[in-house]
């Protein structure tokens, strides 16, 4: 719950920016209203604001291949990372220890296509050591920073992590604080992280971690074709703050986790998740929040205009079960959401989730209960999700 100081400060600052009256005014309106009903049927929302268009597609050109040199280090013994600015085929056979990194402008176009091979990071003693593929942008001294776009990577088997970031591997790093205190912050996240990594025909085996973080401020990443095996501690893939137009599409989740969901929707928006299969959904499917205030960063954007459709949600025995998609699933709920300064931006305004003007259509919950689609806002566009057995 909001500190009641912080609630009278920022109600005085709206009255001289009009752009948070509304976000202030829901606020306000939560503090007296009814609890949450159960999920229920919605029609469509006959007028919705328009969905913000998509970017226009990238037009790098396809890196040329690696050289000899660039092969020998990645079949060589060891667990050095390998920078790469090339493209490059391994083969089937092909099983690589090292930690491979697309770095900044340079990286942009790089193709690395497995070619059924495997990268095994999974002899590693941290995260950061299980992370098999990084994809980052750049920055030196005080100049901008140097974003990859259109990196592919495919045909692949992962013992290990992926993670593709900016301004940071997470939302709540210094860089991420500072920047969220402008108003511009969204904007400027986007434009310093990289675009359109694709992900395709990966299989991922988790060692015990989030197999996929689509870091603050990526957008259009898209992992298709997929299957997600293994153990998480956390979800299986995670949508950071301020990123957006992002793709998961065709994919098998039949990774375990030990007590979260296994999409994380936080603060992105204008995704699509579709035609997806959830095997064992039960400690949740897909969330959609704003993690307010933690690390002290101020998340800015809405986690809207996202897209779930057409997914299947394979339910077993486990009971109790948390929801296949919960829209708002935190609205607040946390300690830590009082943790960043005052502001008349995003979360600082409010700590409310404000998952509006989503659409969750098309999805079929097997051995499950209407009621394990949760919605409050009568915005999102919620209908023609089938419940069926076995």
């Amino acid at each position: 719950m909001m500190h009641p100081t912080k609630t009278i400060s920022l109600f005085l600052a709206s009255l001289a920016l009009a752009s948070c009256q509304s976000d202030l005014a829901m606020v306000a309106n939560a503090a007296f209203s009814e609890p949450p009903r159960p999920p229920i049927e919605q029609q469509p929302v006959s007028e919705q604001p328009a969905v913000p268009p998509a970017p226009a597609p990238d037009k790098t050109e396809p890196k040329p291949a690696c050289g000899a040199d660039v092969h020998a280090k990645l079949k060589a013994p060891g667990t050095n990372a390998v920078a790469l600015d090339c493209s490059i085929r391994l083969s089937p056979t092909d099983v690589v220890t090292h930690p491979l990194v697309f770095e900044g402008a340079t990286a942009s176009g790089s193709v690395l296509d497995c070619g059924g091979g495997t990268i095994d990071v999974s002899a590693g003693t941290s995260r950061k050591q299980k992370t098999a593929v990084v994809v980052r942008s750049s920055k030196a001294g005080s100049g901008a920073w140097s974003a990859p776009s259109n990196v592919t990577i495919r045909n692949c088997r992962i013992n290990g992590f992926v993670r593709v970031y900016g301004l940071g591997e997470n939302a709540n790093g210094e860089i991420m604080k500072a920047s969220s205190l402008n108003a511009n912050h969204t904007a400027f996240a986007q434009a310093s992280a990289p675009k359109n990594v694709r992900l395709e025909n990966v299989t991922f085996n988790a060692p015990a971690g989030i197999p996929l973080y689509i870091g603050p401020g990526v957008t259009g990443a898209a992992l298709v074709d997929s299957r997600i095996n293994g153990k998480s501690t956390s979800v299986a893939v995670y949508l950071d703050a301020e990123s957006a137009n992002n793709t998961i599409s065709n994919n098998v989740f039949a990774i375990s986790t030990e007590s979260r969901e296994l999409i994380a929707i936080d603060g992105s928006a204008n995704n699509r998740i579709a035609n997806n299969t959830f095997e064992h959904p039960e400690n949740g499917g897909i969330f959609v929040y704003r993690n307010c205030g933690e690390g002290g960063v101020i998340r800015h954007q809405k986690p809207e205009f996202n897209q779930i459709t057409s997914n299947t949600f394979r339910y077993g025995s486990t009971f109790p079960t948390q929801p296949a998609v919960w829209l708002n699933s935190r609205n607040g709920n946390r300690s830590y959401c009082s943790d960043e300064p005052a502001s008349p931006f995003g979360s600082s305004a409010s700590n409310l989730d404000f998952a509006q003007h989503n659409i969750v259509r098309n999805n079929k919950l097997k051995d499950g209960s209407e009621s394990l689609i949760r919605n409050d806002d009568p915005t999102n566009d919620i209908g023609a999700n089938v419940v069926t057995g076995g």
